[in-house]
């Protein structure tokens, strides 16, 4: 499938995704040759909880609707160095993403490129980063991605910011429903 049509499928998926909440977010900076994109969130619980959630219960946050087969219960996050962001559905699998770097409860860096981008052949340094305020932690996720495309990649950056936004929002969401009394 052609990038542009892969992008606009992206999109359209994104636009009812939307009603769910979405992270404060930017595109940072954006070129043919690749883009920045970041989004943050605070939530109400501790730097070393927020990063548990995102590693432990991925399948409980992420949207279904932005995975291959249509189950986020089948995704996992090995939070050591070489670890897989990995979706398996018995034979179908797909590494989304390689763990590079982890810091517990401060940054898990993936890098590898989400949904289509890894199909186009794109690579990207996907940093979850959390920082303790008052009242729980600030989370940011920034991803880097660049590489060869025939297609302006800065045209692909407002949509990934969008889909980044849905899945930090989901996060968000489900340690905001955890953290109620």
């Amino acid at each position: 499938m052609h990038p542009t049509k892969m992008a606009a499928l992206m999109l359209a998926g994104v636009g009812t995704s939307l009603s769910a909440t979405v992270a404060n977010g930017a595109v940072v900076d954006s070129s043919p040759q690749g883009f920045t994109i970041e989004n943050v969130e605070t939530v109400p619980v501790a730097p070393d909880v927020a990063f548990r959630a995102l590693v432990e219960d991925v399948g409980r946050w992420w949207r279904a609707d932005h995975t291959w087969w249509g189950g986020a219960a089948r995704l996992s996050i090995e939070p050591r160095a070489g670890g897989c962001f990995c979706e398996i559905d018995g034979a179908r699998q797909a590494a989304h993403m390689r763990v590079s770097f982890v810091d517990p409860g401060r940054l898990l860096r993936m890098t590898g490129g989400l949904g289509p981008l890894q199909g186009m052949g794109l690579h990207g340094a996907l940093d979850w980063r959390f920082e303790a305020i008052d009242g729980g932690t600030r989370i940011t996720l920034y991803y880097r991605v660049g590489g060869y495309s025939p297609d302006d990649l800065a045209e692909f950056a407002p949509v990934v910011d969008q889909v980044q936004a849905v899945q930090l929002g989901g996060l968000a969401r489900f340690l905001r429903e955890a953290a109620r009394p």
